[in-house]
C-alpha cells in the first residue's frame, strides 16, 4: 500500500475548522471539459476522521483532513500536461483533451466512488452503468495507494479501462491474470526491494532490522527484502510491523527494540505520516546510533527532513524515485487563483492552508469565543511562498503523474495514427479516435514508446511495469542544521550488469559524521586464523571465532572451515598461511652436533694413545701378563667405537642409514668379545695351573681369537638378515613434533635393532658373570676385578638407555644413543686400562715378575 502524504502541514487550523471539512459528497472533485475525458483519483488530503456512530442512523461519511501541498501538486500537474498537450501541434492535433480529477482522501470507500463515478459519467455512482455521450473516458490516473490501486485496478479489469498508476509500487499489481488493464510510471517493489537488500549488502551490513507498514506496499516489499537478504547470507535481527489500525502505531514497542537491538541498520519500509509516530518515540527513548535504509515512500519526503529529527535521520541512505523535469511548471503553479472557475473549491481550499487565512463565505461568525482569522482577498503573492507545494527542484512523483499523463496521450495519438487495412483488429480495421472502446486503447497502451525529458524511453513490460530506475539519496546535515537529500549513486535495471548498481561512498555522510562506513554485524568478523563456529538457538550471523586446530589454517576472514597444510608444511604464528617446516636433523652446525663429534673424535685418541703406550712397553709384565695381542685388537675397537657415533652426525642420507646401526653393532660385538675372550683366557690360565688341570690346553691364544671370531660371526650374520629383510631407510618424520620435520633414518625393523642390542648384551652379561666368579683370582695379576667393573658400567649405560631413547623425540633419540655409546666406551676405557696406564706410567717398580708372582703366589694360597 502506499499512502502518498508527502508533508503533514503544521498550520492545520483547529476548533470549527477542522469540522468544515468537506465530506465525499460535498467535495466534487476539479474538471475540465474536452473531446477526450482523462481521468484521475488522486489523494489530496492524506488524513480523516469518522464522525461518531449512533447505530441510529446511516453513518456519516468520513471528513478528510490534513490538505497536502505536494499532492495538490499533482492534481494541478494533470492540468498542466493537459494543456501542454493540447497546445501542442505535433501531439493529438485538432483534439481537445480533458480532464476529471476526485480527491480519495486515503479512503478506500471513497476512492472506489470515485472510479465508479468516472465510468458512469455521472455525479452518483452507478455500478454497470455507463452514460457519457459528450467524450470518451481513455483512462484512469491513480491511485497512489497501492490497496487502493489494487481495488480500481479489478473494477476496471472488469472493463477493460486502462488504468495508469503513478505511486502504487505493490509487485501484486504485476500478476496480469487478476490486473489485465493496469500499468504504472513508477517500477514494481520488486525492483526497489531487490536494490535495498543490494544496497545493505554492499556496505556488508549483514545484521539489520526491519520495519514495514501493515499494509501490502510494506508486507510485500519488506518480505522480498528479507528473503534476499537472507539469500545472500546475511540475518535479520527483528521485523516489526507499523500497526496503522492502533493510534500509536505500536510505536512505544518498536522503539524499544530497535534500542535494545545490537543492529545499527534498520530498514524502514513505509510512508512518511505513518513514520513519523516511531520517530517521536524514538525521540522519547532517545533512541541514537542507528542508520536508517529509507524505501522510496519517505525517501525523499521534507516533513520528515527537518529539524527536530535531524538527530538520529542524518546519515540515512534509500531509494528515491527518478526525478524529472517540467519546462515552465513553476511559473505554472503560482497562476492558479481563487478566481478561476477549474477545481475552484481545491484552490480555495490550497490558497487558505498556504496563507493562513478565510475566505469571507467561509468564516464561522457565529463562534465568538474563536480567535479572530484573517479573510483572504485573493491579492496574495504565490510567489512569495517557499513550500511543498511551487517546489520544483525534484520533482519524483509528480513527475511521474506527469509521464502518465503523457503516456495516455501517447496511446492515443498510435490510436489515431492507424490506417485502415493495416490495424491490430480484425479485418485490419482500426479504432476511431473520438469513438473507440477500452479495450482497443489498450492495445496501444501495452505497446506504447516514450521519450522522456531525460532522454530514456518508457515502455511496459509484459506485467505493465516500467523499467526500474532509481536514485539513491543520502541525507546530509547542511550548514544550517536542516537536513539535504543528496543523490550518491542509483540503480537502473536498463543499463549493464556491471552498472545496474553503482554508488560514490566517497559523497555519502553518516550520522556519525565520518566517511568510514559503519558496522552492523552480530557477530565480529573472524580473522585468518581463525573459523566460525554457530551459536546454537541464534541465526547463522552470530557466531564465535575458534582458532584453527594445530596444523591448520584459514587465509580468508569469516572462514567456515580451517584447512590442513601440506605435508611438509605448517602455520606460521598466525595460522594465516603455510610456511616451510622445519627441518631438524643432528647436525655439525647444531651446537649439540658440534659438542658430540669433537667429543667422538678427541675420545678415540684416547685408545689410540693406550695403544701407542702399550706397544712401547709390550716387553713388560703387565703388559704381557694382560694378553697383549687381546688388548690392542680392544684398543682398536675402542677407537673404532667411538668413531662409529659419528655416522649418527649430520644428514642422514640412505647410505648412513643402511649401515651406521650395522657399523655400530659390528664394531661394539668386536669390543665386548674382545673383553670376553680376555675374561675367559684369565680364568683358563689360572685353573690351568693345578696339577692335573686339563684345561692347559685351552690357554693357547687361539682359543681366544676363536673366542672373538665366533662373536662377531653372530652379530654381523644379525646385521646381514636385518639389512635383507629389513633395511633401515631415510624417513621425513612429521608426526613427533608438530610444526618439524625430523630427518631421521628409520630402523625398518624394531625388532632386529633390539636383537642386534640385546646380543651385545647378552655377552656383556656373559663377561660380567665370568669376570665375578674370577674376582677371587690374584690380585697384582687379575684383571677379572677391572673386567666386572666395565661390564657392569657397560650395561648400567645401555639398560638407561632404553626408557631414555623411548622418551626422546626427534635429534635428541639419536643424540642419547650417541651419548650411550660414548659412556660405554668411556667406562671400558677406564676400567679397563686406567690401572694399567697408571702402573706402566707412575708404578714402575710394580711392573716387575718378581711382583707379579709374588703377589700371585699369595693369591694361590688364598684361593
Amino acid at each position: 500500500m502506499r499512502t502518498i502524504a508527502m508533508f503533514w502541514v503544521l498550520q492545520i487550523v483547529t476548533g470549527s475548522d477542522q469540522d468544515r471539512r468537506l465530506t465525499s459528497m460535498e467535495l466534487t472533485g476539479m474538471e475540465m471539459k474536452g473531446e477526450i475525458i482523462i481521468g484521475a483519483v488522486l489523494p489530496i488530503h492524506v488524513d480523516k476522521s469518522y464522525p461518531k456512530n449512533n447505530y441510529t442512523q446511516k453513518p456519516a461519511p468520513a471528513v478528510c483532513k490534513t490538505f497536502r501541498f505536494e499532492n495538490y501538486q499533482r492534481a494541478q500537474a494533470i492540468r498542466f500536461t493537459v494543456e501542454e498537450i493540447n497546445q501542442d501541434p505535433d501531439l493529438l492535433p485538432n483534439v481537445t483533451l480533458g480532464f476529471r480529477v476526485f480527491d480519495s482522501c486515503t479512503v478506500l470507500q471513497r476512492a472506489v466512488t470515485g472510479t465508479l463515478q468516472l465510468l458512469t459519467g455521472q455525479g452518483q455512482p452507478q455500478p454497470n452503468y455507463h452514460c457519457q455521450q459528450d467524450a470518451p473516458l481513455a483512462a484512469i490516473i491513480g491511485h497512489s495507494v497501492s490497496t487502493y490501486s489494487i481495488l480500481m485496478a479489478h473494477i476496471l479489469g472488469l472493463y477493460r479501462y486502462p488504468q495508469i498508476s503513478h505511486f502504487s509500487t505493490s509487485s501484486l499489481l504485476s500478476d496480469r491474470t487478476q490486473f489485465r488493464s493496469f500499468f504504472r510510471t513508477v517500477p514494481s517493489d520488486t525492483f526497489q526491494s531487490r536494490g535495498l537488500a543490494q544496497l545493505v549488502l554492499h556496505f556488508g551490513w549483514n545484521w539489520v532490522g526491519l520495519v514495514a507498514i501493515d499494509n501490502d506496499y510494506g508486507q510485500q516489499g519488506i518480505q522480498m527484502i528479507k528473503r534476499d537478504i537472507l539469500k545472500a547470507g546475511a540475518c535479520v535481527a527483528f521485523t516489526e510491523n507499523i500497526m496503522i489500525s492502533q493510534q500509536d502505531r505500536n510505536a512505544p514497542h518498536i522503539a524499544r527494540v530497535i534500542k535494545e537491538s545490537t543492529a545499527k541498520v534498520v530498514v524502514f519500509f513505509s510512508t512518511d505520516i505513518d513514520l513519523v509516530h516511531i520517530l517521536d518515540e524514538m525521540l522519547k527513548q532517545n533512541v541514537t546510533g542507528k542508520i536508517w535504509v529509507a524505501s522510496e515512500a519517505w525517501a525523499t519526503s521534507p516533513f520528515l527532513a527537518v529539524e527536530k529529527y535531524s538527530r538520529f535521520l542524518s546519515g540515512t541512505i534509500g531509494f528515491a524515485l527518478h526525478s524529472g523535469t517540467m519546462s515552465g511548471f513553476r511559473e505554472f503553479l503560482n497562476s492558479i487563483h481563487p478566481s478561476m472557475s477549474v477545481g475552484r473549491e481545491w484552490v480555495r481550499l490550497f490558497w487558505e492552508e498556504a496563507f493562513g487565512c478565510k475566505f469571507l463565505d467561509d468564516i464561522n461568525i457565529t463562534n465568538s469565543q474563536t480567535p479572530p482569522i484573517r479573510e483572504c482577498t485573493g491579492s496574495e503573492n504565490l510567489q512569495s511562498l517557499q513550500n511543498n507545494y511551487n517546489d520544483v527542484s525534484g520533482l519524483r512523483v509528480t513527475y511521474n503523474v506527469y509521464t502518465a499523463v503523457r503516456v495516455v496521450a501517447k496511446a492515443l495519438q498510435d490510436l489515431n495514427m492507424c490506417k485502415n487495412g493495416e490495424g491490430p483488429f480484425s479485418n485490419g480495421t482500426c479504432a476511431s479516435l473520438l469513438n473507440f472502446k477500452p479495450w482497443q486503447l489498450l492495445h496501444y497502451m501495452k505497446k506504447v514508446r516514450l521519450v522522456e525529458s531525460s532522454g530514456r524511453e518508457l515502455f511496459f513490460n509484459e506485467n505493465g511495469d516500467p523499467t526500474a530506475v532509481y536514485d539513491i539519496v543520502n541525507w546530509q546535515l547542511g550548514p544550517k542544521g536542516r537536513i539535504r537529500q543528496v543523490k550518491v549513486g542509483s540503480y537502473d535495471t536498463s543499463a549493464d550488469t556491471e552498472s545496474i548498481f553503482t554508488i560514490d561512498t566517497n559523497v555519502v555522510q553518516w550520522g556519525t559524521g565520518g566517511k568510514e562506513v559503519p558496522v552492523s554485524v552480530c557477530s565480529q568478523s573472524c580473522p585468518p586464523g581463525f573459523r566460525k563456529a554457530s551459536i546454537n538457538g541464534q541465526p547463522v550471523c552470530c557466531f564465535q571465532c575458534i582458532p584453527c586446530p594445530s596444523g591448520e589454517i584459514s587465509n580468508q576472514t569469516d572462514s567456515l572451515d580451517c584447512s590442513k597444510c601440506p605435508w611438509d608444511m605448517w602455520p606460521n604464528v598466525q595460522q594465516s598461511s603455510c610456511i616451510p617446516k622445519t627441518r631438524e636433523f643432528l647436525s655439525y652446525e647444531d651446537p649439540l652436533g658440534a659438542t658430540l663429534a669433537a667429543t667422538s673424535t678427541s675420545s678415540s685418541l684416547v685408545p689410540f694413545a693406550v695403544l701407542v703406550l702399550f706397544i712401547h712397553y709390550k716387553t713388560t709384565p703387565i703388559v704381557r701378563a694382560n694378553n697383549y695381542s687381546l688388548s690392542c685388537l680392544l684398543l682398536v675397537s675402542l677407537s673404532f667405537c667411538f668413531l662409529c657415533s659419528l655416522a649418527f652426525i649430520g644428514y642422514p642420507q640412505t647410505e648412513k642409514c643402511l649401515l651406521r646401526q650395522v657399523t655400530f653393532g659390528i664394531v661394539f660385538a668386536l669390543c665386548v668379545s674382545c673383553i670376553l675372550a680376555k675374561t675367559v683366557m684369565v680364568v683358563f690360565a689360572f685353573r690351568a695351573t693345578r696339577p692335573g688341570s686339563s684345561l692347559k690346553k685351552w690357554t693357547n691364544p687361539l682359543v681366544s681369537y676363536v673366542i672373538v671370531a665366533s662373536c662377531i660371526i653372530i652379530q654381523t650374520f644379525l646385521c646381514i638378515l636385518w639389512v635383507f629383510l629389513s633395511p633401515p631407510f631415510l624417513e621425513h618424520n612429521i608426526k613427533i613434533k608438530p610444526g618439524i620435520i625430523v630427518i631421521e633414518c628409520n630402523e625398518g625393523s624394531p625388532v632386529a635393532f633390539w636383537c642386534m642390542l640385546g646380543y651385545l648384551g647378552l655377552l656383556a652379561t656373559v663377561s660380567f658373570i665370568v669376570a665375578f666368579l674370577a674376582r677371587r683370582l690374584p690380585d697384582s695379576f687379575n684383571e677379572a676385578k677391572f673386567i666386572t667393573f666395565s661390564m657392569l658400567a657397560f650395561l648400567s649405560v645401555w639398560v638407561s638407555y632404553i626408557p631414555a631413547s623411548l622418551s626422546a623425540r626427534g635429534k635428541y633419540t639419536v643424540a642419547m644413543e650417541i651419548f650411550a655409546i660414548q659412556s660405554s666406551s668411556w667406562a671400558l676405557v677406564i676400567c679397563m686400562f686406567a690401572p694399567k696406564c697408571f702402573i706402566i706410567l707412575f708404578k714402575p717398580n710394580m711392573n716387575s715378575r718378581d711382583h707379579l708372582m709374588g703377589k700371585e703366589k699369595t693369591q694361590v694360597k688364598k684361593f
